[in-house]
C-alpha cells in the first residue's frame, strides 16, 4: 500500500492506494479539482465542495451512459467480437510457442 497526497480545492487529502496506482489516483483527483475550480466552489466546506464535485462527475457519467445507450451495434457484434478474441488467443499461442486452437 502507498499513500498519495491530493490537492483539491486548495486543501490536501492523503489517501491510501495500491502500489503503482499513485499516478492514476492523481489523474482522478485532477478531474475532481477541475470540477471544483470550474464551478467556483473554493469557499465551501470540504464536505460541501466534494459533494458538489461528486454530483457534477455523476452527471458526466449519466450523460455518457445516456449517449452510449443510443449507439446501435450490429446484430452480429457478439459473434464478431468472439472471432476477434479467438484470433488474439491464437496469436498469443503462436507467440508463446503453444499449439494453436482451431
Amino acid at each position: 500500500m502507498s499513500n498519495v497526497t491530493l490537492s483539491i480545492g486548495g486543501r490536501n487529502f492523503t489517501v491510501a492506494c495500491a502500489d503503482g496506482e499513485e499516478a492514476h489516483i492523481g489523474k482522478l483527483a485532477a478531474l475532481i479539482e477541475e470540477k471544483v475550480t470550474t464551478a467556483g466552489m473554493g469557499g465551501q466546506t470540504e464536505t460541501r465542495m466534494l459533494l458538489y464535485a461528486a454530483l457534477l462527475l455523476a452527471d458526466d457519467v449519466h450523460e455518457l451512459k445516456s449517449r452510449a445507450a443510443d449507439i446501435a451495434l450490429p446484430a452480429d457484434f457478439e459473434d464478431r467480437l468472439g472471432q476477434i478474441a479467438t484470433r488474439i488467443e491464437n496469436l498469443a499461442d503462436v507467440l508463446e510457442g503453444r499449439p494453436v486452437n482451431a
